[in-house]
């Protein structure tokens, strides 16, 4: 007996299901495996090569996580000041002209009328 289109696709879907099930069960002991072994081992998230930026150093302790967080990067100071208008809008020069800025330049005035000195 010759199946339909519909029937294949649905028993297609039924059989995908059915993996994602396996793999999700496989998954939680592959997991607790893993633990075992970091625990064992006394590994951190450096030693399994975890160190990127932002990541936190992880110590694995018998069934306790001690984590201890990297120092943030300091904050980049300002840009200099390179153009300034009678009202005291500032503006570095980097990234999208402020609206001070264009309408200055549209009412006549040029970029070195604006620059500080």
């Amino acid at each position: 007996m010759a199946k339909t289109l519909t029937q294949l696709n649905a028993q297609i879907a039924k059989l995908q299901k059915e993996v994602e099930a396996v793999k999700a069960r496989e998954a939680v002991g592959v997991i607790e495996r893993i633990k075992e072994a970091i625990a064992h081992y006394g590994l951190t998230a450096a030693d399994l090569g975890f160190s990127g930026r932002g990541a936190e150093s992880v110590k694995v302790t018998g069934n306790a996580i001690a984590k201890k967080k990297r120092k943030k990067a300091a904050k980049k100071p300002a840009g200099v000041i390179r153009y300034r208008d009678e009202a005291g809008n500032t503006w570095t020069g980097h990234g999208k002209r402020p609206r001070w800025y264009l309408a200055a330049l549209e009412s006549g005035k040029t970029p070195e009328d604006l620059e500080v000195n």
